[in-house]
């Protein structure tokens, strides 16, 4: 978010307070994506996950308390005017909630151990973490940076692709990553039986449908004017990274 609204010519302090509270659902989200009821995984990055720690009711208190203080952090801040407000708040309530990211894990719950096609696949990383919020970021950044409605909606294309490149990589990753690196067991995914990107279309198959999404991409960054930016290659970076 401070990037794109930087490299376009906005003042990258104001997405901070819209930036904090996009943490905030990010952190929830994993602390009760790693729950029992869901994901049950004891370790993230490389340690032991809050439910593991501090126990199951401390985590859920706390995944509350990251969700509420988040809208709290955008509503209270000196650095937008009303109608901003309201815009920032519209836009993130709709990517994390029942139009976004929880009906997201809703589907990637209710898709485990059945067989589904790419496209329904894609569908529900469209609505997750990496889809809605990566592209509530990209996009909340050009809104600050004053970017015209038009390119608001290419940056929002870009944020979704860059949710699936993401998710992708996540998948290859889970298949022949490094736990070490990584920080958490490889294979998991496949000891779900959960539909991930190398199961329906292979391995290979998996990073060649990356690389489609990673050129769309490119073409995105080209149209809003970031061609050859710091954005530019943290797009390639996404698509590369190891862990």
């Amino acid at each position: 978010m401070r990037l794109t609204c930087a490299e376009l010519g906005g003042n990258e302090e104001h997405v901070y307070p819209a930036a904090i509270a996009l943490e905030m659902i990010h952190t929830y989200s994993l602390i009760h994506d790693d729950l029992p009821a869901m994901d049950d995984d004891s370790y993230r990055r490389g340690k032991l996950t809050n439910h593991k720690k501090f126990g199951e009711a401390t985590a859920i208190l706390a995944g509350d308390g990251l969700l509420t203080n988040s809208f709290h952090a955008i509503s209270t801040s000196p650095l937008y005017s009303a109608e901003e407000k309201v815009h920032i708040i519209s836009k993130l309530t709709t990517a994390s909630g029942l139009e976004g990211m929880v009906a997201g894990q809703l589907l990637d719950m209710e898709a485990e151990k059945k067989s589904i096609s790419i496209l329904e696949l894609e569908h529900i990383h469209h609505l997750k973490t990496g889809g809605r919020l990566i592209s509530f970021a990209v996009e909340i950044g050009g809104y600050i940076a004053g970017l015209p409605s038009n390119k608001l909606q290419t940056l929002k294309s870009l944020g979704e692709y860059l949710g699936i490149i993401f998710q992708i990589q996540d998948d290859i990753l889970d298949v022949e990553g490094d736990e070490e690196v990584i920080g958490k067991k490889v294979g998991s995914d496949s000891e779900n039986d959960k539909s991930t990107y190398p199961s329906i279309l292979g391995l290979e198959g998996a990073k060649i449908y990356k690389e489609k999404y990673l050129e769309e991409a490119m073409k995105c960054i080209e149209i809003v004017g970031l061609k050859n930016t710091v954005l530019a290659d943290i797009t390639r970076y996404l698509s590369e990274r190891n862990q």
